[in-house]
């Protein structure tokens, strides 16, 4: 997702082991009796990801309480329906290609990558019925609507091109912070019933998972340390943050010079060009990091509340990673 190697590796310290005895169980609950299935499953674990997630909800059950078997079953609910979200989202974007990988849809057609994505969704719900997991399973079931909801959101108005802060705002909460809040909420209600320490992380995971994307929004335009721009999501029509604040900064005939661009050649290179240079110029890349950072403290200050522990401080890191990370 975010990280690589080396600074993840201290960060998971204080879970490691229990991140081994995850997988095991994670495989677990992906087993199937139909031969397709099962081959289609071993290639999702062999190609999965850094586990983010899963730290996310071991180091938030460590910093509330002890690690216990109902921590496993929410770090592999978070995993098995976000896995389910993704092999969909592949068919949605027609993307042959995940991690590096073939998507499920490029190696086994769409039909197959549909029923897949189905699949692992009903094993994520099986898992916390039959473990009366019904707390843990609330919280996960609601970040999975609204990660649809900010999905659906963001294509409807990327025709119109129509979007203020508010609504960008509205989109990546939905669409990126909820499952890390999803992950901080069942990892935190996983070791206690305390409501208000629950809503507490879940706001907490929010505030990390909007600072992330805005993050990711960057890295769209590109710096000295990060390399070329990329330009996707303005081929995408996506609008993101430094976008939205340089069209804020800019004459009603700017405006729409830049917009009719978006709208009709997007994919053109020179268009692309065009519009990076025009957000530098408009100070819309310096508007957003200040955002991030923003959003980054507070998570940073509500994590000062927490008790003292190592579980705490690797949180602290990953949260800083956050806003460090290089890709």
């Amino acid at each position: 997702m975010f990280m690589n190697a080396s600074p993840l590796a201290s960060i998971k310290d204080p879970v490691a082991e229990d991140l081994v005895r995850f997988e095991k169980h994670f495989r677990q609950s992906m087993k199937s009796n139909v031969p397709l299935l099962d081959k289609i499953t071993y290639y999702i674990v062999q190609r999965k990801g850094k586990q983010v997630r899963p730290v996310f909800v071991f180091l938030s059950a460590k910093i509330w309480g002890d690690v216990n078997p109902s921590t496993y079953n929410a770090a592999s609910l978070i995993e098995l329906l976000h896995t389910a979200t993704l092999v969909h989202d592949d068919v949605v974007d027609d993307s042959n290609e995940r991690r590096g990988f073939f998507s499920i849809n490029a190696l086994w057609k769409n039909k197959i990558a549909v029923l897949v994505g189905d699949y692992l969704l009903s094993k994520g719900l099986l898992l916390a019925l039959d473990n009366d997991e019904f707390d843990i399973l609330k919280i996960v079931s609601n970040a999975v609507k609204e990660m649809s909801e900010g999905e659906l959101l963001q294509i409807e108005k990327a025709r119109k091109l129509d979007i203020d802060e508010s609504v960008y705002y509205d989109i990546i909460r939905q669409k990126t912070a909820s499952l890390i809040a999803s992950a901080c909420g069942a990892g935190t209600a996983s070791v206690t019933d305390d409501k208000s320490t629950i809503e507490m992380m879940k706001e907490f995971g929010e505030t990390i998972g909007i600072a992330f994307q805005i993050k990711d929004d960057l890295f769209d335009y590109g710096t000295a340390s990060i390399g070329k721009p990329r330009g996707i999501d303005i081929k995408e029509k996506k609008m993101t943050l430094p976008l939205i604040y340089a069209l804020s900064q800019s004459d009603k005939s700017e405006k729409r010079h830049v917009i009719q661009s978006i709208k009709k050649h997007s994919t053109k290179p020179k268009v692309i060009k065009e519009v990076i240079q025009f957000v530098i110029d408009k100070g819309g890349l310096e508007y957003a990091e200040a955002a991030m950072h923003d959003y980054k403290n507070k998570a940073l200050t509500t994590l000062d509340s927490f008790p003292s522990s190592d579980a705490k401080d690797a949180m602290r890191d990953l949260v800083n990673f956050v806003i460090d990370r290089k890709k």
